[in-house]
């Protein structure tokens, strides 16, 4: 498969990056800066230099051409402001889901965050809430696409431990930790049940194998 990810350089994408390139697929990743390809190139990936905040349907339709799937993996990152929280978390998903619409990639996975929701109710940090709420609004925007086979996964609060392969995914998992390394994997495992389209899952740390929650989720 040829799959391209948005938010390439991202610390869940580089992992995925080197799964999927790892099993013998054409991996290429949309960043916004020439100098985040070496990261890229070390895990298998063909650098495109794209900025999602600035660039037209067009110009990612391009990218996109040829691609069996999409994974959306941009974010605004720790320390952006709201702003870029509607920008990137949110604009940015909607921009590339026009864009596979436009190149006919029909396949489209998103990572959000547990607790999304675009009306989520204002906490003790305005960022965090700006964070959900739009997190929210560009999960609703994908799941309203019928030309979209689309999968919103949402994390758990994330972690740099290192992956166990073994987790929790279900509509709903109650709140936990999840490793990126594990999240990487989960999303590779998607990639490869077309089954999953259609759903939004929740993901944590737990006990069961990343394939085999998957092949539960398709067979539910």
């Amino acid at each position: 498969m040829r799959i391209v990810i948005a938010g390439g350089h991202g610390q869940i994408a580089l992992r995925l990056e080197r799964l999927l390139a790892g099993r013998g697929d054409e991996v290429a990743g949309i960043i916004r800066r020439r100098e985040q390809a070496g990261a890229l190139l070390a895990a298998g990936a063909e650098p495109v230099v794209c900025d999602l905040e600035t660039a037209s349907v067009e110009d990612v339709a391009r990218h996109l051409e040829g691609a069996d799937a999409v994974v959306f993996a941009a974010g605004a990152g720790p320390g952006s402001g709201a702003q870029r929280k509607q920008t990137v978390d949110h604009a940015a998903a909607v921009l590339v889901a026009d864009a596979a619409e436009k190149a006919g990639v029909r396949r489209y996975l998103i990572v959000s965050s547990m607790g999304a929701d675009p009306d989520a109710p204002e906490g003790a940090d305005p960022v965090f809430t700006a964070y959900l709420r739009a997190k929210g609004a560009a999960d609703e925007d994908v799941r309203s696409r019928p030309r979209l086979d689309w999968t919103v996964l949402r994390p758990g609060r994330l972690t740099d431990d290192p992956g166990r392969g073994r987790v929790a995914l279900a509509e709903r998992t109650g709140r936990g930790d999840v490793s990126r390394d594990d999240v990487a994997a989960t999303l590779a495992a998607l990639l490869e049940e077309p089954g999953t389209a259609g759903r939004t899952l929740e993901l944590i740390g737990g006990a069961e194998p990343v394939a085999d929650a998957v092949r539960a989720i398709v067979a539910a």
